[in-house]
């Protein structure tokens, strides 16, 4: 082993004399190379190869050529390429061919070699590494179009992009992604050519020479594409994106009416169609509008007979296709064209006016979407239609009368809008609701209740929460009763209600936190009292929480009435108790803690 790489080093000598020889590297560091070459050498020759040492060695070298490139810049030298770089190169491919033979399931270590040949512009290997990429993960799509775009993009070779897309259709018959890319790149070739022809009529050549078929700058290898697609791909989303790609080039006019036609014939039932039918009139008003100089008046009333045509569109097909994902599709149409700003307040009041409308049809038809209803209500109160906000949020609940959501966003309708039935309705939806999950609800209670109510009613209602939410949710309502408590009652009457809800597991740790907080905010701070807290927070959180031990120990050093020497006994628990990775992260606080530095 020590002989090869012996000869490893040697074979560095030439290209490190160069360097040194140019000026580009002094004597000291090309020893500073040569012991670090070295050192990585002896790690990837070892028997228990490690992918972190070939990582660390390419890094290394991808560095060196860095400071290179950089001192040329600087002193102005670019001979000797050759010579330096293409050696180093070279070391950085084989030592990446090691690395991905050896972990060939590690694809980003391939993609890693993909991003080095690209960045240095190494063409003929990028091909090699392509190719035994793809031997070896031929699972993975988005291999194969970014191989196939590189051929395209890079190489301008539409036969060798067209040949990986075909291989990799026989992987993968079925995938949308790739019947996409390709359609595109079957594009992207008959414009390219379309610019070459172009230009060659331009300049008056001769196109003999050159054979440019009519069939193919038309776009008739795209509609292949398309065609043995659509046999093997079905659904709304894959018409949708070719299309999407076909309005990308001028000269598709013929195959966007095809995948229209397609979709209008074989997707009547799809909501999606339907929109994009729909919003398509937005886009046939802007090519119908006559060129010249208009007015904003004229502008504002283009843009209304647009929305309108839009809307009568969307109207036959919700009667067509009555689904909560129509109205759906319908309503954010609407809020998007209601969002959009105008100067033209007559615009904006019609579109409020419409997407009001057509939130009351779908409500009428019992096919309002539950997450809209918020939307709705939003809307309605920002109208100042209230009478309307609280009658839809009634029959939201009554539609939806086991969602906590829905019950929390009529609760705060009636909150915002001050009305007196707010403790009905609170009464009402935890009838209706099961009392997992329903936290929010409770929180949004008592937040209410301490705003609004007397001190009694409100420690009542906390007294509920606690019995009817589920021990992993009563931990909140444990916190924000304490905090109340303090508020409004003092410290004596908080002690006694931390005493109590002590007796009841669950808790959290910010619920001791906050009453050693309390605890030390008053004049006559205890350190008795402040031992209780944190031992019975260490009989909770003790064997996890490594920052509660460090802060008792603190406490013990700096409260007057402290005890110094209990914080080796309380060390020594932290040891026994804690888990784990834990134990050192004590030890290293601690530590940290002694010396002062924490």
């Amino acid at each position: 082993m020590a002989e090869r790489i012996e000869q490893r080093l040697e074979d560095r000598l030439p290209e490190l004399e160069q360097l040194e020889r140019v000026g580009l590297l002094s004597r000291a560091e090309m020893r500073a190379v040569l012991r670090k070459a070295s050192a990585l050498e002896y790690k990837i020759q070892r028997r228990a190869l490690r992918k972190e040492d070939f990582i660390n060695y390419i890094q290394y070298e991808i560095n060196l050529l860095e400071l290179i490139k950089k001192r040329r810049a600087r002193i102005g030298y670019s001979f000797k390429k050759d010579e330096i770089e293409h050696s180093i190169l070279h070391r950085v491919h084989s030592l990446f061919n090691r690395a991905t033979g050896k972990w060939k399931d590690d694809v980003q270590l391939w993609l890693s070699h993909v991003a080095f040949c690209k960045q240095w512009n190494a063409k003929h290997q990028l091909s090699k590494v392509f190719s035994t990429m793809l031997a070896i993960h031929p699972n993975k799509p988005a291999l194969w179009i970014m191989a196939a775009k590189w051929e395209m993009e890079t190489r301008l070779s539409s036969e060798s992009a067209r040949h990986l897309f075909l291989r990799a259709l026989r992987f993968h018959p079925e995938c949308p992604k790739l019947y996409q890319e390709y359609f595109r790149m079957e594009l992207m070739n008959a414009e390219k050519q379309r610019k070459e022809k172009k230009e060659f009529e331009k300049a008056k050549m001769d196109l003999g020479e050159f054979n440019y078929s009519e069939e193919i700058l038309n776009g008739e290898m795209a509609r292949i594409v398309y065609r043995d697609a659509t046999q093997k791909i079905k659904g709304v989303e894959f018409q949708l994106a070719v299309l999407s790609i076909a309005k990308l080039f001028d000269f598709t006019q013929d195959l966007q009416k095809e995948i229209l036609e397609n979709l209008q014939s074989n997707y009547t039932e799809e909501p999606l169609t339907w929109d994009y039918m729909a919003r398509r009139e937005l886009e046939l008003g802007g090519a119908q509008q006559p060129p010249g100089q208009s007015t904003k008046q004229q502008k504002v009333s283009e843009m209304a007979q647009r929305e309108e045509r839009c809307c009568a569109v969307f109207d036959e097909a919700v009667g067509a296709v009555p689904t909560e994902d129509m109205w759906k599709c319908y309503i954010t149409f609407c809020l998007e064209r209601y969002n959009r700003k105008t100067n033209s307040e007559e615009l904006k009041q019609k579109r409020l006016e419409r997407t009001l409308s057509v939130f009351n049809k779908a409500h009428e038809c019992n096919l309002l979407p539950e997450a809209l209803y918020k939307q709705w209500l939003q809307l309605l109160l920002e109208s100042n239609l209230s009478e309307k906000a609280l009658e839809v949020a009634e029959a939201a609940t009554r539609r939806f009368s086991l969602s906590m959501e829905t019950w929390q966003t009529r609760l705060q309708v009636l909150i915002q809008l001050q009305r007196e039935d707010v403790t009905q309705c609170f009464e009402e939806a935890v009838k209706h609701v099961k009392s997992k999950g329903t936290l929010p609800l409770w929180t949004l209670w008592v937040e209410w209740s301490e705003g609004t109510n007397s001190k009694e009613d409100t420690e009542a209602l906390y007294q509920r929460s606690l019995r009817a939410t589920t021990p992993a949710e009563s931990v909140t309502m444990k916190e924000m009763y304490l905090d109340w408590t303090y508020r409004h009652g003092g410290y004596k009457k908080v002690k006694r209600l931390f005493t109590s809800l002590c007796e009841n597991r669950p808790f959290s740790l910010d619920f001791f936190r906050k009453m050693i907080q309390i605890e030390k905010e008053q004049e006559s701070c205890k350190m008795l009292h402040l031992r209780e807290y944190y031992e019975r927070a260490l009989r909770e959180f003790g064997s996890t929480d490594t920052d509660l031990w460090l802060d008792y120990i603190k406490e013990e050093l700096s409260h007057p009435q402290g005890k110094p020497e209990n914080c080796g006994s309380i060390h020594w628990r932290a040891m026994k108790m804690l888990q784990g990775d834990l134990v050192e992260d004590f030890i290293s606080k601690y530590t940290l803690l002694q010396t002062g530095h924490l």
